[in-house]
């Protein structure tokens, strides 16, 4: 799997995650997947800058 797929698979996780805590309620649950999402999106801008420099 390529980085930016990890990455990507990482925001899903996150939003996946944080509609899982607020359908139950749980509120610490559901700051953890906020918390992913924008590490996935950090993530996949690195992938990004690095394949416009390699070009």
């Amino acid at each position: 799997m390529t980085a930016s797929k990890k990455a990507q698979t990482r925001q899903v996780k996150g939003k996946a995650k944080a509609a899982a805590g607020r359908a139950v309620g749980n509120e610490h649950t559901t700051a953890e997947g906020h918390a992913e999402k924008p590490k996935g999106g950090a993530r996949e801008a690195n992938e990004r800058a690095k394949d416009a420099f390699k070009r």
